[in-house]
């Protein structure tokens, strides 16, 4: 499978929080996605661990290989990123499959992917339905919109103290401000989008009440989400 950017790619830098993250927003993103979201059908899809809300499968190597070595000047022109290779640590297709009723407590809330700096996030949505994008927060009674090694003890000592507490996050998704965190950026969900942001960034998907899960790649909440470090 040989995969190219879209001739009509837009790539729009924005800057949020506090913190002043950067987060990459491209529209048309590769040529041809359609073939992605086939490749999806006949994927071997398991659950996703404890922390994802549904089911996981490889993406195409092809596709792994066309971040390693594609991305790399658009982390260097928004992100300053100087490195010289790009290694994938994870490169996903993903359907959110959970009821929100059956949500573990730390899915009902942002998160982040690592305590690492240095570490990127992509997610490249292939439904094309409202199916909700991607929200950024801010945990309120810190303040870190990011977290590391130093913030990371406080951080979960605070959240696990609310947690017990009158405004623990109830059984449903996250989708906008709550008791413990406040939102402060958001990307829609758009067929063929990507984002790019560090993967250290309290984050979220941003799923509504009406969501109905769905299993079927064709019509579910699909997306490849990979992991990309310095090589």
């Amino acid at each position: 499978m040989i995969l190219d950017f879209h001739p009509q790619i837009r790539i729009e830098k924005q800057v949020f929080g506090n913190e002043r993250a950067t987060l990459l927003v491209i529209d048309n993103f590769v040529a041809e996605p359609d073939r992605l979201v086939k490749k999806a059908t006949t994927a071997q899809f398991a659950s996703g661990g404890r922390f994802y809300p549904g089911i996981r499968a490889k993406a195409p190597p092809s596709y792994e290989h066309f971040l390693a070595t594609r991305l790399q000047p658009l982390l260097a022109e928004h992100f300053g990123f100087t490195g010289g290779t790009l290694r994938l640590s994870m490169c996903h297709y993903s359907l959110v499959t959970t009821p929100a009723a059956e949500l573990a407590p730390m899915q009902r809330i942002p998160h982040v992917d690592s305590l690492a700096r240095e570490g990127f996030a992509t997610i490249h949505y292939l439904f094309k339905g409202s199916l909700g994008g991607t929200a950024f927060y801010r945990h309120r009674a810190t303040g870190y919109e990011s977290l590391d090694e130093v913030r990371g003890p406080e951080y979960f000592k605070a959240l696990q103290a609310e947690s017990a507490g009158p405004d623990g996050p109830g059984l449903h998704y996250i989708n906008g401000d709550t008791p413990l965190f406040e939102r402060i950026a958001q990307a829609e969900g758009v067929f063929n989008r990507m984002l790019v942001y560090r993967r250290n960034s309290l984050h979220s998907g941003s799923i509504d009440g009406s969501f109905v899960p769905d299993a079927d790649p064709r019509t579910g909440r699909l997306s490849i989400n990979s992991f990309i470090d310095p090589g």
